[in-house]
């Protein structure tokens, strides 16, 4: 099994997994063992799952406004959750292909590999999602067709983008691309640099 099935693997587990209860509030086990790529693949997939339904709640029009605000706060907090998790994915790369010779003409890609697994990750969702869509017996047959046809481009982009991060890493393996980490560096989530957070303490 490639890495990227085993990708696809876990996140299409871990959807339904969250589905079971479909709770943003629900407490599961990560089913793999503390430490492991499989067990950082998990969590990245859950904190998607739980924000995708986090973003349904916080649009609904009848929302008491006090609640939408600590939603808000909660979905800020899941991005910078998702952003740890996604630069630490990528350190397992870097540590990974840390003895790997890079060619002399080697490139850099304009997305790291952890980067790329996370749209796969998103990905997950929304073939889930759009399928429930398609098998939707309250929806009109043209709702349904209409699905069905988005839900066919998602399943051909799931393949693109799963061949595109296998030959990424091949390349990263090879020598013939090296990655770098770039941390996000987010400034709103800061109090030393965001201008309302450390204007408030004047």
């Amino acid at each position: 099994m490639s890495f990227i099935e085993l990708c696809n693997r876990i996140f299409e587990s871990t959807v339904a997994l969250y589905h079971v209860t479909d709770d943003v509030d629900a407490q599961v086990a990560c089913p793999y063992e503390a430490g492991t790529i499989e067990a950082s693949l998990w969590r990245k997939n859950w904190i998607d799952a739980v924000q995708w339904h986090l973003e349904d709640i916080i649009r609904d029009p009848a929302i008491d406004p006090v609640a939408a605000l600590a939603l808000k706060r909660r979905i800020d907090r899941s991005n910078q959750d998702r952003t740890d998790l996604v630069e630490d994915i990528d350190t397992y790369f870097r540590e990974k292909y840390a003895d790997v010779a890079v060619l002399p003409d080697a490139t850099i890609n304009t997305e790291s590999p952890a980067w790329a697994i996370d749209r796969l990750s998103i990905l997950a969702l929304k073939i889930y999602h759009m399928r429930e869509q398609v098998n939707r017996s309250d929806a009109s047959a043209e709702h349904r067709a209409k699905c069905q046809a988005k839900l066919d481009v998602l399943l051909e982009q799931r393949i693109d983008l799963s061949t595109a991060i296998d030959q990424l890493l091949d390349d990263i393996a090879a020598g013939r691309k090296y990655m770098k980490v770039y941390r996000q560096m987010k400034m709103y989530n800061d109090p030393s640099t965001n201008p309302v957070l450390y204007g408030n303490k004047k």
